[in-house]
């Protein structure tokens, strides 16, 4: 399935950041000027117009406001310190994130129970995503996205993702969308749930029956495509993401530490523990105390974020489908407590 947003990790906070920056004149980079004409014989490769490559390319400049975002992110520092996360959970699951969450949930309740019943996704998991993303549409960001993706794709660190993310935006320009409506995170997300262009391609969703998938000004049709693209990703109905658990100091981490590496988001998995039973947890001492029920046959890893003393959760396959959104444990843990707050009366 399509990983989302690897790329994207501490992204909240970088999408209030403003579009304006070091925005560098294509003529007096000639690497640049070359780079988009080999970006553009691709284009057309690919089946873009030459009216739309013809009305972008000769506008696009190089961003390198968008290029240090790039290079400041943890991704690109692998050993940069991992952070505790009860700070992250406390700005993220914060009470007005929560109560807004709670104020959405009700009033769009009829519409989604009706996507729940078509995808089996939960109604908290579609509202609390958009929490996430882009506090409820409140902040989609402000870069546009061609200049932005033509710059990261020049930079190099991830050509092929940006390069492929680019021409995906021209496709859209070809489907009518304007080029004025495509702004977004600096790393190329837009819309309310913050999709990729590619994804946008693939999984966007018309909600409210218009026939076009608007995922920049209907929230209907935002939600339908989260809970589009969490079916497609292999959620399981009927399944918690996770539930907390209580871990004795004593427990000894070395008898379940994972002994696979995950090809995808290593540092991410390497986290988590081995997949046992609930039941199999029990009898280790490790026992679920909140949250909803799961079954005592059910496969779960431990993850204890912050260390020995602090809060712990057994999770399921379903919090992997939450990784495959954003491949951040804190992400994935935000995701989880704020659809388990916005669902409580």
């Amino acid at each position: 399935m399509i990983l989302l947003r690897a790329l994207q990790i501490a992204l909240g906070s970088a999408l209030a950041l403003a579009s304006t920056g070091s925005r560098v004149d294509a003529q007096g980079v000639p690497g640049f000027q070359e780079y988009m004409t080999q970006l553009s014989a691709r284009a057309r490769q690919e089946g873009v117009s030459e009216q739309t490559i013809s009305a972008v390319v000769p506008s696009l400049v190089l961003n390198q406001r968008v290029i240090s975002l790039d290079n400041a992110q943890p991704g690109a520092r692998p050993d940069a310190p991992t952070p505790r996360f009860a700070p992250y959970r406390a700005r993220h699951v914060d009470p007005v994130r929560v109560a807004r969450g709670k104020t959405k949930y009700r009033e769009l309740r009829g519409f989604l129970a009706k996507v729940e019943r078509e995808t089996g996704v939960p109604e908290s998991i579609m509202v609390s995503i958009w929490g996430n993303e882009t506090n409820y549409g409140a902040i989609k960001g402000n870069f546009d996205l061609a200049e932005a993706l033509a710059s990261l794709a020049y930079d190099g660190r991830r050509r092929e993702l940006f390069a492929g993310e680019f021409i995906a935006t021209l496709k859209l320009i070809d489907r009518g969308i304007p080029r004025a409506q495509l702004k977004g995170s600096w790393a190329g997300a837009t819309g309310h749930p913050q999709f990729l262009p590619s994804v946008y391609l693939r999984l966007a969703r018309d909600g409210d029956g218009d026939a076009r998938a608007d995922i920049w000004n209907s929230e209907a049709d935002a939600l339908a495509s989260i809970a589009n693209y969490f079916m497609r990703a292999g959620w399981r109905p009927d399944t918690p993401w996770g539930v907390s658990a209580a871990v004795p100091d004593s427990f000894d981490w070395k008898v379940v530490a994972p002994r696979l590496v995950s090809p995808r988001c290593p540092r991410v998995f390497a986290r988590h523990s081995q997949w046992k039973t609930v039941s199999e947890w029990r009898s280790l001492g490790i026992v679920p105390v909140s949250g909803k029920k799961l079954r005592e046959n059910e496969l779960t890893t431990l993850f204890q974020p912050d260390g020995p003393g602090t809060s712990a959760w057994l999770l399921t396959g379903n919090y992997r489908v939450i990784l495959d959104y954003n491949c951040s444990n804190f992400y994935g843990l935000s995701v989880g407590l704020l659809a388990d707050e916005v669902e409580q009366p």
